[in-house]
């Protein structure tokens, strides 16, 4: 099977022209030049004429220019991949709703709760959710607003619920489409926090709620330890936790 070679035709003849108007000379100067017609020269150009090497030389030499500059192949174009999403993973109280929206502004980008997409998407409020649909109806919900925002090509920081984890599916949709980011925390941090927010329902009629509470991180870190990076804002104080983690994200981008 014969390879057509109307493509590399094409490509001589446009780069032998485009030589040719940088070195501000007619067609007819380059054919006296190079002993190659006029005419034969217009084909070459146009990408209609089977020009062989010796003559090829001869044109390369009086475009003053390496043959190879005329024959090689055209280097792969990079694509330039879009910067990712963040996706920030912890128990509530690990302060995504904190640092995310900061974050969001370093970057110039959307900050969005996937809980609050998750809620308006069902028109319900997470509890409600959960009593007349159960987890599996809410992990679904959750997947499928995931892969779309993963997939607009926008970039966002997001702030996950801290159940995403648990779902292999989701949350391997999650690490491969996102760089993920861990907000490490104690216990006790991720307890006084969503107290200091208001909400005492942590304790109410749970008298082993926080030991409870270190047994779901306990269970979970394993699974957070998966993520991309991570980031301690219980050693830090807002300001540096978010400096630090956006250094973390530019080194991570500049490595690829």
């Amino acid at each position: 099977m014969r390879r057509d070679r109307r493509p590399l035709l094409i490509r001589i003849g446009q780069r032998v022209r485009a030589q040719r108007e940088e070195n501000r000379i007619t067609q007819r100067v380059l054919a006296d030049r190079s002993g190659v017609s006029p005419r034969f020269l217009a084909q070459l150009e146009a990408g209609d004429a089977n020009i062989s090497l010796e003559r090829l030389d001869d044109l390369a030499r009086a475009l003053e220019i390496p043959l190879e500059e005329l024959v090689r192949e055209p280097s792969p174009s990079r694509q330039v991949e879009a910067p990712k999403s963040i996706a920030l993973l912890g128990l509530r109280g690990a302060g995504k709703s904190t640092i995310g929206p900061k974050l969001a502004a370093v970057l110039s980008c959307e900050f969005v709760e996937l809980d609050a997409l998750i809620e308006s998407a069902a028109g319900l409020s997470l509890a409600q959710i959960f009593e007349l649909h159960g987890e599996a109806y809410y992990r679904r919900v959750e997947r499928e607003i995931l892969a779309r925002l993963l997939s607009d090509g926008k970039r966002r920081v997001i702030a996950t619920g801290g159940g995403v984890v648990n779902d292999r599916e989701t949350f391997r949709l999650l690490r491969k489409n996102a760089s993920t980011v861990w907000l490490r925390a104690r216990a006790e941090d991720h307890w006084n926090r969503v107290v200091e927010q208001g909400d005492h329902r942590p304790m109410e009629k749970k008298p082993h709620a926080m030991a409870e509470l270190r047994a779901l991180l306990t269970a979970r870190e394993p699974l957070y330890a998966q993520a991309e990076h991570t980031i301690d804002p219980s050693k830090l104080d807002i300001p540096h936790a978010l400096k630090r983690l956006h250094l973390t994200l530019q080194g991570a981008n500049q490595l690829k």
